[in-house]
């Protein structure tokens, strides 16, 4: 399978853009096709193990990696006792016609592992078969940087800079990544919100110089390798959920999706595995108070906001306002017309603006995407009241998730929530939400304590060079 940019130009094959992050032209990697699978793929796929389902899955893209070896990768992601549960992603009912998809089994507990731990494998599988080395530039929001440095932590051929906004975490989330102490992991913790460390990133992996210079590549949901991993996630939760369904009638049988977003990435994946032919009748997106994707689907008007602009939450690895994956979608929505999605990205460049209001009507009805909005209390409500109905206790970002979801039920048709992290991460909104103290266990104690291993760095581009081409693996 080849790899194109969406605005223009040929890219390569997968493991090609495994290790480019974005586009010489600034565009993202998409495939040149869409593979399709049919209601006879489907069934075929139900009796594997979730290894064995991600191999299939993942091999429909990497199709320039033998097959003996991808299922070696994803037997190393996914094996070995790296995730709680044994079938990897449990799903538990909750009530309300919903039903919870138990991503976050891993070792940072958050839904990232699922396509991070692949990404690992696959990188250094991808390094050593061409002799490289690469120096991983990322931002996080929360999650994606410590499932980033959990899965390249201690590598040869990696090394990690990772950029968040400080003070802009939980506090779970900045020790799970200030405590690690690999020599191949550099924390940068960057005055601003997470758009700021992202508009670094870019300005950085658009210098094709430096690029080049400092063998740059990026893990964050850009890279087309965790996008394709977290369709194998969609497929599971449908084939799981039909199991319980006569084989006369599964090859129709819909289900929803209900995706907290930030950047895009993960409900992309539900948009690709629809494409390709699993049977999902609605992706619902949830934003939190920086609702610029909620509006967009609302309104068809892209309206990123400025960091100052940029609210902090409590819902924090949702606090984007400038969804980089969101091109990947306008690429398709514009009919895959390289052409007019880079004239789109140069209007924002212009007016900060987007203007797709033209083709509004198609969001529902072509490509089944809602959205709605969650605010601060009503996580807060929600995680009460899951909590009182179920006894189940949602994260703060699944709780956004499972509010917006409330109003696009149908009956007979599931909705299935996608978890984010567990709420474990998230202990003071929880005993805001339920009135109890979450008291954490030795080893979460131990990680808090630790020593913090991070450098604080002000928005200055400059400052990043300098230190990445101080420490960059060459």
């Amino acid at each position: 399978m080849q790899y194109i940019s969406t605005r223009g130009g040929t890219l390569g094959q997968f493991s090609d853009v495994l290790l480019e992050g974005l586009a010489p032209n600034g565009g993202l990697a998409v495939p040149e096709t869409l593979p399709r699978l049919s209601a006879e793929d489907l069934e075929r796929l139900r009796p594997l193990s979730y290894p064995e389902l991600a191999t299939e899955i993942i091999g429909l893209f990497a199709t320039d990696i033998p097959r003996d070896d991808l299922a070696r990768l994803t037997a190393a992601a996914y094996g070995g006792g790296k995730f709680a549960a044994d079938e990897i992603v449990p799903l538990s009912e909750i009530g309300e016609g919903m039903t919870l998809v138990g991503l976050s089994e891993g070792p940072t507990l958050a839904f990232k592992d699922m396509a991070m731990q692949f990404l690992g494998e696959a990188l250094e599988y991808v390094l050593e078969k061409n002799d490289r080395v690469l120096n991983v530039l990322g931002a996080t929001s929360g999650d994606t940087g410590s499932a980033a440095e959990h899965a390249l932590r201690g590598r040869d051929r990696v090394s990690v800079f990772m950029l968040s906004p400080q003070g802009r975490m939980s506090a779970f989330q900045r020790a799970q990544m200030y405590s690690l102490q690999d020599e191949n992991v550099h924390n940068i913790a960057v005055e601003g919100v997470f758009d700021d460390c992202q508009n670094l990133v870019k300005r950085l992996a658009t210098d094709l110089d430096f690029k080049r210079a400092h063998s740059l590549g990026a893990v964050n949901s850009i890279n087309f390798g965790r996008i394709s991993a977290q369709i194998a996630y969609y497929v599971w939760a449908w084939l799981r959920v039909t199991d319980k369904v006569a084989p006369t009638e599964r090859a129709d049988f819909q289900v929803s999706f209900a995706v907290p977003s930030g950047n895009f990435g993960n409900i992309l994946s539900g948009h690709y595995a629809k494409s390709m032919g699993v049977p999902i009748r609605t992706l619902v997106l949830a934003s939190n108070e920086n609702n610029v994707l909620d509006e967009f689907f609302r309104t068809g008007h892209y309206r990123p906001r400025s960091a100052e602009n940029t609210l902090a939450t409590s819902s924090p690895s949702m606090d984007v306002s400038r969804a980089s994956n969101l091109e990947r979608f306008v690429f398709d929505l514009l009919g895959r017309d390289p052409e007019r999605t880079a004239a789109a990205w140069h209007e924002l460049e212009e007016r900060d603006e987007i203007d797709l209001s033209g083709e509004l009507d198609r969001f529902e009805s072509e490509f089944g995407i809602v959205s709605g909005t969650s605010t601060h209390d009503d996580r807060i409500a929600t995680i009460r009241e899951f909590s009182e109905s179920s006894g189940v206790i949602l994260d703060p970002h699944t709780a956004d998730g499972a509010k917006v979801a409330r109003a696009h039920v149908e009956a007979g048709i599931p909705m299935l929530v996608l978890e984010t992290a567990k709420p474990a991460k998230f202990a003071d909104l929880i005993t805001e939400a339920l009135g109890t103290t979450v008291e954490p266990d030795a080893d979460t104690q131990a990680m808090l304590d630790a020593p913090a291993r991070v450098t604080n760095m002000p928005h200055d581009e400059q400052q990043l060079r300098a230190y990445i081409n101080e420490r960059a693996l060459r």
